[in-house]
């Protein structure tokens, strides 16, 4: 059955009509819509084919702007298979490719596929084809947001980060508003458009605190607001919505259980699922992602976080390898291996398609060059980190953390062959 998306005017228009289907019995979904159909990014509502005249009646009695309707279909690669044919695949890997050709969604077969396999012919196609998936739906410019790291509080013991609320080691810091606001403009100055604001999970930052915070700075810089401060309670995300939040950062970091149980110890993966569907119910612009080297965790379980997020119709994924940090059960356990890593954002591209996929910090921790790799992988984004010195070394996660600055950001863009963003101020200079 053929399914299709509305795009509204307006994200208050967008969470208007969704409820509106919602309350009338209509199953929807809200997914990234093509950029052709609005800025990369941007949400629309997916509904049936049998529901769509359904659909159209109640937007247009209650006065949902709906600014046009389109037919979901999935992106196509055109020629990709004639490409391939000198190179040393399999019947199998020929037949994933005709099925991304042909615009068909792959099947977590597919999906396990690709990562499982280990010819070095299908590994190196993958990752052009994820490439030339990333040129066609997000275009060649990569985008670059400003991160401040503001607390190392946490209340939480996960096994894997170093922010753990018992790592006695650690020298904890919170920044004030001002201090962030101060740095929030700095990341502004340079041209950048978004700024993350992410923190341990610390309670000191209440509800009225972050409101202030998310207030000042739309309202005196304009900037969209990424938060990645945790699981709060639902009514909170509401209420940061309000003050001017954009997106929310909430990793799901894996879809496997009994894994999820093992890392987070005080952990309940039941109440995370929930955070997130809040989240991407209020309109957030949805960020998740997932670690490729946890303990116990098998290809099965990336290639299920994948259909996790696709299913979700998460906007941005974050994937990254698991890097150790010290003062944690896991500090002497090996780091996620980098190919593996690679190969879960080329794959998430092909079956995502329309996300932000970010080069992570952790990427380039573990291999100096893997960030560039990434950016011809299929991912199309890079986060600075503008946390003040004198905190930086404070905010371990994992440890030996590299630190991406501009000029660091601009050599790995133009080392993959990619553009600058227009609107980097330093970008007219080089």
């Amino acid at each position: 059955m053929k399914n299709y998306l509305i795009m509204t005017s307006s994200t208050s228009n967008m969470l208007k009509g969704d409820n509106l289907l919602k309350e009338n019995s209509i199953n929807t979904v809200l997914v990234p819509a093509p950029k052709e159909y609005g800025s990369v990014c941007a949400i629309a509502i997916r509904v049936s084919e049998q529901d769509l005249e359904k659909s159209k009646e109640l937007l247009k009695s209650h006065d949902v702007n709906v600014e046009g309707i389109y037919e979901d279909l999935h992106e196509k690669l055109d020629n990709i298979v004639k490409k391939l044919k000198d190179k040393h695949i399999s019947l199998e890997f020929k037949e994933i490719t005709k099925s991304i050709e042909e615009g068909k969604e792959l099947a977590y077969e597919d999906v396990l596929y690709l990562l499982k396999t280990d010819r070095p012919a299908e590994q190196e196609a993958l990752f052009e084809l994820a490439d030339e998936m990333r040129k066609k739906v997000v275009g060649d410019v990569v985008d670059i947001r400003g991160a401040i790291e503001f607390s190392n509080y946490c209340i939480k013991d996960c096994n894997y980060c170093g922010l753990r609320k018992d790592n006695l080691e650690l020298e904890r810091y919170r920044m004030s508003e001002d201090e962030i606001l101060e740095i929030v403009n700095d990341i502004k100055n340079m041209g950048l458009k978004t700024v993350i604001l992410q923190s341990g999970e610390d309670p000191h930052y209440t509800k009225e605190i972050m409101g202030n915070i998310l207030k000042r700075i739309k309202n005196e810089t304009g900037l969209k607001i990424t938060l990645s401060i945790g699981e709060r309670e639902l009514e909170e995300y509401e209420y940061f919505k309000s003050c001017g939040a954009d997106n929310y950062l909430l990793k799901i970091e894996t879809t496997n259980k009994a894994i999820f149980d093992e890392i987070h110890p005080d952990g309940d993966m039941e109440n995370r699922l929930k955070c997130i569907q809040k989240i991407k119910s209020l309109g957030y612009l949805n960020g998740n992602g997932a670690i490729i080297g946890l303990p116990m965790q098998k290809e099965e379980d990336i290639a299920k976080d994948i259909m996790f997020f696709k299913d979700m119709g998460i906007n941005m994924i974050g994937i990254g390898p698991f890097v150790p940090a010290k003062n944690t059960p896991y500090e002497n356990l090996p780091h996620g291996d980098v190919r593996m890593t690679l190969k879960a954002v080329a794959v998430t591209r092909l079956v995502c398609q329309r996300v932000f996929i970010p080069a992570t910090t952790a990427l380039l921790t573990v291999d100096r060059s893997a960030q560039a790799k990434a950016l011809i992988s299929g991912a199309n984004s890079l986060m600075l980190v503008n946390t003040p010195e004198t905190y930086r070394e404070n905010y371990v996660i994992y440890s030996n953390k590299s630190e991406v600055g501009l000029d660091y950001a601009i050599e790995s863009i133009k080392e993959a062959g990619r553009k600058l963003p227009l609107y980097l101020t330093k970008s007219k200079e080089v």
